[in-house]
């Protein structure tokens, strides 16, 4: 996930997240270690809400490599949906026996962009 500080800089963070509808929702769980409290990503999202997401995909193969890429606009819940949270723990099972309180992040998708390899668009 990439978002914008307040100076301008572009912040980077590998993210867990899902797709519902045409909104992308990322959980910030207590399950994985944090660099702190505060978390750069919710703080950037409050002073500017512009949001990518890229997910890619790598095979020895080249001719299988794909990625995709969703910019849109995000904002901090402070607590997910359940639609959310059903499409996370599907995903994840570690979520399962213990689903994020929160807060969490939707994005709204606005643009989506993909490649592949094979000369297709990928499948989002």
């Amino acid at each position: 996930m990439a978002t914008v500080s307040p100076t301008g800089r572009p912040h980077l963070v590998p993210v867990t997240f899902a797709v519902v509808g045409g909104t992308i929702w990322s959980a910030v769980d207590d399950l994985k270690p944090k660099s702190g409290k505060v978390l750069q990503r919710l703080a950037n999202l409050t002073s500017n809400a512009t949001v990518s997401l890229l997910v890619d995909h790598y095979e020895d193969d080249w001719s299988e490599l794909w990625w995709v890429r969703a910019d849109g606009t995000g904002s901090v819940v402070r607590s997910l949906p359940l639609s959310a949270l059903e499409a996370l723990c599907q995903r994840y099972p570690q979520y399962a026996a213990r689903p994020p309180a929160g807060p969490g992040i939707a994005v709204a998708v606005e643009r989506w962009a993909s490649w592949a390899a094979s000369g297709g668009r990928a499948e989002h």
